[in-house]
């Protein structure tokens, strides 16, 4: 058995096109598919959901009042049917809402099955239809929806609860339930553009908390209401249309949204242009559609020349754009009227004028402006120049100024005035891109340009230039070679012209100032360096008396014609060969500055004289260029020896020449190659060559001795500063102090190794530094003079102080003054007594010391001191 339910909404006192009511089929499983069918199709229809709707706007009387839903299941065709009466109601209160809101109870009867022979309840769930709650409710709150039992309650005490969104979960404590009685209610209004339905689970426990029913869903629809105005995506939109569109053109799209039901009227928007801005050249220039947002023209003359731009106020409006009952809102909507060539470029003039000097390129000689109505700075408006007559060499550009658009008339290949004084352009004026479809160029995109040549003095040139003459060689000075003259291109000009020489570089050549008549000052050589490929080159300059004064340059090339002026010369000029005519020979040529007729082939010849020439050698032609000379005698001397050759050239007349071959004659090894120590003169070395070699040589062995020289100055000079005592420690005028001198020799113990050769004491290289002794020899290589003995001399003394006293004389380095002289160790029992004792009476004064004469002058003193008797 199943229940019909019906939710009737707002009844007003005349009917519009909206839902009022929704009704439900609900059956046990609750999975049957339902569908609807109205008995009254021509003024109510339902939905597949149950939605009651009105089908047109009527005033409600008795034969509205009822009419028939029909329901029927799509799987066993079963069919129900309820009755729907409408009663009227001045407004929707709160408390026709409570009473909507109040659901009949449905008491599902037990149902029993056969089981082992017994009757048995079989357990089933309890059941709760969809519930549609308007959004919007004024209350009062709690609100009551629904009641929910179960039909165990007689015989159990059950509580009841929600869970889900709305309930326990957030937003938190929309829906609450009585624990006791089951009555679900609504704590507060809803908002279907929050969230549109609510999916709860109703529980059933019995008061120990153990499950007596198993949970079931409910669901609560929110109903909408029309409480949302449209909004448009954007305030203000943007749209273009080419100016000159046809109607139908497509602009551009408005969009608004409604917060409501879309599927519903409240949801549902439509559009309309309320005003458009400026009104012409038609106030409806464009339209919209109603239902997408489409704006589209409707009217011809959109023209961005009068008009840039449109703005148009849309309205969106819902319930389908009912005035009375829907919502609206406002957008602005501008359309831009953008540009197209529908306006040529037209020339503010008709005739232009300027003027260009001759001879100049790439300088303004017009200016051109237009207009144009098109927007600035388009394709639309940038006007490109083009000339269509009046310049068939092509000596004219134009130009266009990005800037100003204006057209700028340049000259880019030279004009001469001589040859055009004036030109007349025909200029036609376009656009980057093509005029619109229709539209013609008038006269005016085309005009004429005026430009008139200025004459300047021009630079006078030579004709031909460069200027090539033919002449033979060794012409004399004073001969007249051509005349090289200049034109002036300025035939229109009264000027005189002047010629000066440039360059002569073997200032061969002078030029009259007037006539410019070439006239030789010199020999003309072709042989001379300044001769390339037998021409010579020289530059002259012409310059005329203008204002200001203009000069062109102009090349006289000579063509110099040989004639046999040289003679020609053996080659090599220097050679070598053995003393014996085998197995050597030499090879010569001839070497002439002349060229073809006047050099080869040459004759070769030895002169009569001197007689011994011939005898000794003979010389064999071999060919027109290259002749051999050998030796005619078994045996000549080694040496070197002039032979004279004499050389004749081929030339008209010919020219012959006595050249001088030095050959050197040398001893040779087996292979015919030369072993003296002078083969450098036989390889071929001139004089001057074996000179620079023996001063090099010399210069090398002057700066090998200067170097010894100055290692042997170096080496003294250390010795002497070695040796050298300061003057206040000189012990001819000065007293040397001790610290201690003690009581004399005896009471001492003095170290006598002190007095030996330092050499033999220590070497030198593990003294401590500092207390070498001022009159101690160096340690190093001693230069060449006789060396002092270092061994300890056993012998008397006077013969170790001769010894001594030699090699001090024969020392070159010895200071130029007497010094202390180190001495080895002498060894015990020597006859000379105590130096200390040198002045006392004990010294020994009767001793003869005359033969202190007979060593020299350094001990000249000591026998006057100690020789001299009392003084």
């Amino acid at each position: 058995m199943c229940t019909l339910i019906l939710y009737p909404e707002t009844l007003l006192n005349l009917l519009v096109l909206g839902a009022f009511g929704m009704m439900k089929f609900s059956n046990c499983n609750g999975k049957r598919k339902v569908q609807y069918e109205s008995s009254e199709p021509a003024d109510f229809k339902v939905d597949e959901d149950g939605m009651v709707y009105a089908v047109r706007s009527f005033p409600l009387s008795s034969e509205h009042a009822k009419f028939l839903i029909y329901a029927q299941d799509k799987e066993t065709q079963e069919k129900w049917q309820v009755a729907v009466k409408l009663s009227l109601k001045p407004t929707l209160t709160e408390e026709s809402v409570k009473e909507s809101a109040e659901v009949e109870e449905i008491v599902f009867p037990r149902q029993f099955s056969k089981h082992s022979g017994h009757l048995q309840r079989q357990k089933r769930d309890w059941v709760i239809p969809p519930i549609n709650l308007p959004e919007n409710s004024r209350g009062p709150f709690p609100q009551e929806l629904v009641r929910i039992r179960s039909d165990r309650d007689k015989n159990l005490s059950l509580r009841y609860s929600v869970t889900g969104p709305g309930a326990d979960q957030p937003p938190t404590g929309i829906f609450i339930i009585n624990p006791i009685s089951g009555q679900l209610s609504v704590t507060k209004p809803l908002d279907r553009e929050q969230i549109a339905r609510f999916h709860l689970r109703a529980h059933a426990v019995d008061i120990n908390g153990n499950q007596v029913e198993n949970p079931i869903d409910i669901v609560i629809n929110v109903i909408d209401m029309n409480d949302n105005r449209p909004e448009f995506l954007h305030q203000v939109w943007n749209g273009t249309v080419p100016e000159g569109s046809k109607p139908g053109t497509y602009v551009m799209t408005v969009t608004a949204i409604d917060a409501d039901d879309p599927n519903a009227l409240n949801g549902m928007l439509r559009y309309r242009i309320v005003s458009q801005a400026p009104s012409t050249p038609s106030p409806n220039m464009f339209t919209i559609n109603n239902e997408t947002g489409d704006i589209i023209t409707v009217a011809a003359g959109l023209d961005r020349e009068k008009v840039q731009q449109y703005t148009l106020i849309i309205q969106a409006t819902d319930m389908e754009g009912n005035p009375t009952y829907g919502l609206s809102n406002t957008a602005t909507a501008i359309i831009t009227v953008t540009d197209v060539n529908d306006n040529p470029p037209e020339f503010t003039a008709m005739t232009f004028y300027g003027e260009v000097p001759e001879n100049r390129v790439d300088i303004i000689v017009a200016n051109l402006t237009v207009t144009d109505k098109d927007q600035p700075h388009t394709p639309a408006w940038n006007a490109v120049y083009r000339i269509s007559g009046g310049d068939p060499t092509g000596r004219f550009a134009i130009q266009t100024d990005p800037n100003s658009n204006d057209g700028l008339v340049t000259v880019v290949k030279p004009i001469d005035f001589e040859t055009n004084r004036m030109f007349v352009l025909t200029v036609a004026a376009e656009n980057q891109v093509p005029l619109a479809k229709g539209i013609q160029h008038p006269p005016q995109s085309t005009a004429t340009v005026s430009v008139t040549v200025i004459d300047v003095n021009e630079n006078p040139y030579f004709a031909p230039n460069p200027k090539i003459i033919r002449q033979e060689e060794g012409l004399h000075a004073g001969t007249m070679l051509t005349t090289f003259t200049a034109q002036d291109p300025d035939r229109y000009m009264q000027q005189n012209i002047r010629y000066t020489k440039l360059s002569d570089p073997a200032n061969w050549l002078k030029i009259d100032p007037v006539n410019g008549q070439i006239t030789t000052i010199a020999v003309l050589d072709r042989e001379s360096p300044n001769v390339k490929n037998n021409i010579y080159n020289a530059t002259f300059l012409a310059s005329d008396n203008g204002i200001p004064p203009m000069s062109g340059t102009g090349t006289l090339q000579i063509y110099l014609l040989d004639i046999n002026d040289n003679a020609p010369q053996v080659l090599p000029q220097e050679a070598e060969t053995c003393e014996t005519p085998d197995p050597n020979s030499i090879n010569i040529t001839a070497l002439d500055y002349d060229i073809d007729p006047n050099a080869g082939p040459f004759a070769f010849d030895l002169p009569l004289s001197p007689v011994t020439i011939k005898r000794n050698w003979t010389i064999t032609r071999l060919n027109g260029d290259f002749a051999q000379l050998n030796l005619k005698i078994k045996f000549l001397e080694a040496g070197i020896y002039e032979v004279p050759i004499i050389i004749t050239d081929s030339g008209n007349p010919p020219k012959s020449n006595i050249s001088i071959l030095r050959v050197k004659v040398c001893q040779c090894d087996s292979n015919g190659d030369c072993t003296d120590v002078d083969r450098i003169v036989g390889a071929g070395l001139g004089t001057g060559a074996i000179i620079a070699i023996l001063l090099c040589i010399i210069i090398l062995l002057i700066l090998v001795l200067m170097f010894v020289v100055w290692m042997k100055r170096r080496d003294k000079e250390r010795q002497a500063k070695q040796l050298l005592i300061d003057p206040e420690d000189d012990v001819r005028d000065n007293i040397l102090k001790y610290d201690e001198e003690g009581g004399g020799e005896e009471d001492q113990d003095y170290d006598l190794s002190q007095l030996q050769q330092p050499d033999t004491v220590e070497p030198d290289a593990i003294k401590p530094v500092g207390i070498r002794r001022m009159d101690e020899r160096p340690i190093h290589a001693e230069p060449q003079y006789p060396v002092r003995s270092a061994a300890p001399h056993p012998g008397d003394i006077g013969d170790f102080i001769n010894e001594g006293l030699k090699a001090a004389d024969n020392d070159p380095t010895a200071p130029p003054y007497d010094s202390l002289l180190v001495f080895d160790y002498e060894g015990s029992g020597s006859t000379a007594g105590s130096l200390s004792s040198l002045n006392s009476s004990s010294s020994g004064g009767e001793q003869d010391y005359d033969y202190l004469n007979d060593w020299g002058p350094r001990f000249k003193k000591l026998a006057d001191m100690y020789g001299g008797g009392d003084d």
